[in-house]
């Protein structure tokens, strides 16, 4: 192996889900040359789901991921539905969507606050803030309550004891002081502020799923619908009704218009305003990162099922070459169309590693052939990573907020034309501006905005439904096993908060032949392929100049930018389901 002598390595990237290393090597002037993705935890459940009932596969695929933590088990009742050509209530879609567009919106803020706003904002520069000043452009840029100076002050008050106290907390392992922080004090306190507020506020947006799925993380669902029966008049002998404490009922309807309130008042008044004003402090940021130009979406949020794409809020479609003009149909049920390449993966074929295999003919054969843990670093022109190489056709695409919003507006929404024509002319940007790093984090705003306004469409016709007398959730036509044909297999999708999801599962006599999850961070974090062509995560790193090596917040915020979620990579169990280690902590 020739090691490059320039090699900059971060393992693990920090504030996402799971463990994610890059290696990026650097030429003399310390711009990335290479970089490459390694995902180093492997994802087992595809194995354990082998001949369970396909009714089950949901609850076992939904622990793919805690984050997402409904995607899974949305896309698993799909591919069962799809397989079986299983038709759901209308209500039961109409909750799906409610669910979904709850789960994007909770996990954007998160992401945005929690996870990425710590690239472009110095928390202890905060200290310096004056809360006057901080008041004024506060309310400068928005009509949020809470914008007084005194507000400000409590705050600032909390942060310095926490760096006084030599113990930052949730703020602990930043690189503070850097000098690629452009924001003025004022700026990092507003945001530091909103930081807290987004802790509060994704308490109460999670209810949703309590409500229509029982719990959160991980809410229930149920092939051929939803596990909620619905009682606006308990006692009454509706079909399909039930008047039980476990039922939907008047309460709860009302507690989800409140939460929708409450989530659309949090993107109008804080986060599209913060977003906008954090952006204009970093323009340069909207010339780089970018990756590979290709973009692709499965498309979701039907209003009138799955067997009917053109009803859908966000359109299925491929992008190559930042073409516009051209959207390509993708039909993820043929074979040469989605395939899975492992050259560069611990995973191993039978006809070889250089071959891709179509998800229904997807194989799951483990092979690590790296170094021995610890190491000084990978053998990247060999197998580096658990993470295999998806392929449109042979392109390699992003997925994701971005994706979502280019096809958007390819197709014309209006609702997202006007949000991009603002942003950009806010910032005075042209739309060029979209393919980079910032324009991936303000499109994941944007479509915030664009679905968050949506879930009062679904949940004003949710009631409609329920006040016309239509009050099923559950279709009980192919719920046994005995009407099944001896052998199905079908694809359930769907747009996951990172990008397009699927799950294609094969079903013989009643059991799961065969399964294979391709997930969003799979398609953006994958390795080269046995072409050489690097995957978004790689191609978008191409280009940064790192201003200090040991620090390296320009790798961080292209990364962050994709909102990584490698956890969809590692589970442990054994066939019975029972846990295989105990870990205790003191």
């Amino acid at each position: 192996m020739n090691a490059p002598t320039n090699r900059v390595i971060v393992d693990p990237i920090t504030r996402i889900e799971g463990h994610l290393r890059i290696e990026a090597e650097t030429n003399d002037q310390g711009m990335i040359t290479r970089a490459s993705s390694a995902g180093t935890m492997v994802r087992g459940i595809e194995i354990i789901l082998r001949g369970r009932d396909p009714r089950d596969a949901w609850a076992f695929a939904q622990r793919i991921c805690g984050v997402c933590t409904l995607v899974h088990g949305i896309a698993s009742v799909r591919a069962v539905e799809d397989a079986l050509k299983y038709e759901i209530p209308a209500n039961a879609q109409l909750i799906r969507n409610l669910m979904i567009a709850a789960q994007f919106v909770h996990d954007h803020v998160m992401h945005f606050y929690h996870l990425h706003a710590l690239d472009w904002v110095d928390v202890v520069s905060a200290l310096k803030a004056d809360p006057k000043a901080t008041s004024e452009l506060a309310q400068s840029i928005s009509g949020y309550a809470k914008s007084s100076p005194g507000y400000f002050s409590d705050v600032q008050k909390k942060l310095k004891g926490f760096v006084e106290g030599g113990q930052l907390g949730i703020f602990a392992n930043g690189y503070w002081g850097h000098p690629a922080y452009k924001l003025p004090p004022e700026a990092n306190l507003m945001a530091v502020a909103h930081y807290l507020e987004a802790l509060a506020w994704q308490r109460n947006v999670a209810q949703l799923h309590t409500i229509f799925g029982g719990k959160n993380p991980h809410p229930n669902f149920v092939v051929g619908g939803v596990p909620c029966a619905i009682s606006i008049h308990p006692g009454s002998n509706e079909p399909g009704a039930s008047s039980g404490a476990t039922s939907l009922n008047v309460v709860g309807l009302q507690k989800v218009q409140d939460i929708i309130h409450q989530m659309r008042d949090f993107i109008d008044q804080v986060y599209v305003p913060d977003t906008l004003a954090i952006a204009g402090f970093y323009k340069d940021w909207f010339k780089q990162g970018e990756g590979i130009g290709n973009f692709m979406t499965y498309g979701d949020f039907p209003e009138k099922g799955m067997s009917d794409p053109s009803s859908f809020l966000i359109p299925s479609g491929v992008i190559l070459n930042r073409d516009l003009s051209t959207i390509h149909p993708v039909d993820l049920n043929a074979e040469d169309q989605i395939q899975e390449y492992v050259a560069h993966s611990w995973y191993d074929y039978k006809d070889g590693k250089n071959k891709g295999l179509h998800p229904y003919a997807g194989e799951t054969e483990l092979n690590y052939t790296g170094p021995k843990p610890p190491y000084a670093q990978l053998d990247i022109d060999q197998s580096y990573s658990w993470i295999k190489s998806p392929r449109w056709k042979g392109h390699a695409v992003e997925v994701g907020p971005l994706a979502r919003v280019l096809m958007l507006y390819a197709k014309g929404h209006e609702q997202t034309k006007e949000l991009v024509g603002m942003t950009l002319k806010k910032l005075d940007l042209p739309v060029t501006a979209l393919y980079s790093t910032l324009g991936r984090t303000a499109a994941r705003t944007l479509e915030s905005k664009i679905i968050v306004d949506a879930m009062q469409t679904w949940y004003d016709n949710l009631i409609a439904n329920i006040k016309a007398g239509d009050v099923r959730t559950f279709n009980e036509a192919k719920w046994d096993p005995s009407q099944w044909p001896s052998t199905a297999k079908g694809v359930g999708y769907m747009e996951a908060p990172r990008g397009g999801l699927a799950h294609w599962i094969v079903i013989k006599d009643g059991k799961i032949d065969n399964y294979q999850a391709v997930v969003p961070s799979t398609w953006n974090a994958g390795p080269r392929d046995a072409e050489g062509q690097e995957g978004p995560y790689e191609a978008a790193l191409k280009g940064h100049q790192l201003y200090d090596p040991k620090q390296p917040i320009e790798i961080l915020r292209t990364i962050h930018s994709f909102d990584p979620c490698i956890a969809c990579a590692v589970h442990v169990t054994d066939p019975e389901g029972e846990e295989l280690i105990k870990v205790k902590i003191r």
